[in-house]
C-alpha cells in the first residue's frame, strides 16, 4: 500500500477529524485515524462510538489496503511541515514510513479492521439545506443548552423539522432560544435531539459554507453529508419537554433598546453584582431604564440609567446577568426587544432587524427573585 499527498492538504482535512477523537479512550483504536485506499481515493475516518466523521480525499496512488494510524504522532509531524509532496509507504513489519524532501519517519499502524465501523442509517428521511444555514442555526442555539447528565435531552439541540419550517430548540431550564426558518423545509414531519459535540463540530467547519448539507435520520441516527465528507452520529434517546408551553403568549409590556448599549450596561453593572446570584436589577418607568446590581456581603452596587423606548406599566424585574450577557452576544441585531408579563414569567428577547427573510429568533431568559 503506498501513496502520494500534499502535506498542507492532508493537515487540514485531518485536523478537522481531530476533533472526533476524544483525550481519553476506552478503546485504544479510537487513538487512531482509519485510511482506507481503494487506487486514487484514500478515505480517512475518525471515531469515538458516538459519532464517526470521514472524508475523501484525492491522493496519487494505484493500490489499495486499511490502516489505523496514530492520530495525535501523525498530526503533530504533519504540523512541521511546509507544503511539499509526502510519500506514505506500508512495510512489512507494521511500520508506515512517511517520506519528506528532507527525511523519512516510521510510525507503527494497528489492523485497519480492528477500528469500528460506522452505523448504517436504516429507513431514513432526508432533508437537504446549504451549510451555512445550518452553521447559523447551530451557533445560535448551543450555547442555550444544559449540561447537566441528569437530564441527557437537555444537553442537545432539539431538531424539528415539517413541510412549513425547520425548528432548533435549545433550553437549559434558565434559557431557551428557538431558531426557526421560513425558508426551508422538510418533506416530512420530524424530530430529534442532537448531541453538542457533533453539532460543534459541524459549526466550525460549515460556517460561511456555500455547500448543500444533507441530513438523513431516522429514530436513532443521523447523518450529515457534504463534499466529500460525511459525519454519522448517535441521537440522544427521549422526549424533548414542551416548550412551546414555556414561551408566555401575552406579554404586555413591551421594551425596545439598542442592543449595544444595552449589552455594555448590564456588562458593566454586573461586575458589581452578587458572585452567586450574579442578579441584576431592570427598572422601567416611561422611557427611562434603570438597570441596577448589589453585593450586600461587600457594599459593592452600581446603577445606570438609559433611555429607551417602552409601552407597558411600570415594573421592576431581576435576571441573572450571565444569562442576559450571552443572548445579547449571540444576536448580531442594532436593536433588541425584551417582552414581559410579570416580574415572575419569563422574559423574551427577540431581535428587531438585521434577519434574513424567513428567519426568526425568539430567546427565553427566567427571571430571579427580587428581595426588596
Amino acid at each position: 500500500m503506498k501513496f502520494i499527498v500534499s502535506s498542507t492538504y492532508l493537515l487540514k482535512q485531518l485536523q478537522v477529524l481531530g476533533g472526533v477523537i476524544n483525550n481519553s479512550n476506552t478503546l485504544p483504536i479510537l487513538d487512531n485515524f482509519l485510511f482506507d485506499l481503494k487506487e486514487s481515493k484514500l478515505t480517512v475516518s475518525a471515531s469515538d462510538l458516538e459519532t464517526t466523521m470521514s472524508t475523501v480525499l484525492d491522493v496519487d496512488s494505484d493500490s489499495e489496503g486499511t490502516i489505523a494510524v496514530p492520530a495525535r504522532l501523525l498530526l503533530d509531524t504533519l504540523k512541521t511541515f511546509p507544503e511539499q509532496p509526502l510519500t506514505f509507504v506500508v512495510e512489512d513489519n507494521n511500520t508506515v514510513e512517511i517520506s519528506s524532501n528532507h527525511g523519512k519517519y516510521a510510525l507503527a499502524y494497528a489492523d485497519g479492521a480492528e477500528f469500528p465501523k460506522a452505523v448504517e442509517v436504516s429507513n431514513p428521511s432526508s432533508t437537504t439545506l446549504l451549510g451555512d444555514i445550518l452553521a447559523t442555526a447551530i451557533n445560535k442555539t448551543i450555547f442555550a443548552a444544559g449540561n447537566d447528565d441528569l437530564r441527557p435531552v437537555m444537553s442537545g439541540v432539539f431538531f424539528q423539522f415539517s413541510p412549513e419550517n425547520l425548528t432548533f430548540v435549545a433550553t437549559d431550564a434558565h434559557k431557551l432560544v428557538k431558531y426557526q426558518r421560513q425558508d426551508v423545509t422538510a418533506s416530512e414531519v420530524a424530530e430529534f435531539i442532537m448531541p453538542k459535540k457533533p453539532l460543534t463540530l459541524l459549526k466550525g467547519i460549515l460556517a460561511g459554507s456555500e455547500s448543500e448539507v444533507t441530513i438523513e435520520y431516522n429514530d436513532s441516527n443521523a447523518k450529515f453529508y457534504f463534499d466529500n465528507t460525511e459525519l454519522v452520529c448517535r441521537l440522544i434517546d427521549g422526549k424533548y419537554p414542551n416548550y412551546e408551553a414555556v414561551i408566555p403568549k401575552e406579554n404586555p409590556n413591551k421594551l425596545t433598546i439598542a442592543r449595544n448599549q444595552f449589552l455594555s450596561s448590564v456588562r458593566r453593572v454586573s461586575i458589581f453584582s452578587n458572585k452567586t446570584t450574579h442578579q441584576i436589577r431592570l427598572k422601567i418607568a416611561g422611557a427611562e431604564l434603570n438597570i441596577s446590581a448589589e453585593d450586600v456581603d461587600y457594599s459593592n452596587k452600581a446603577e445606570e440609567r438609559l433611555s429607551c423606548s417602552y409601552q407597558g406599566d411600570d415594573m421592576q424585574i431581576g435576571f441573572n446577568s450571565r444569562f442576559l450577557l450571552e443572548m445579547l452576544n449571540n444576536l448580531s441585531s442594532d436593536e433588541v426587544s425584551l417582552e414581559m408579563s410579570l416580574p415572575n414569567r419569563a422574559g423574551i428577547l427577540t431581535p428587531i432587524d438585521g434577519l434574513d427573510e424567513g428567519e426568526h429568533v425568539t430567546m427565553l431568559v427566567m427571571p430571579v427573585m427580587l428581595n426588596n
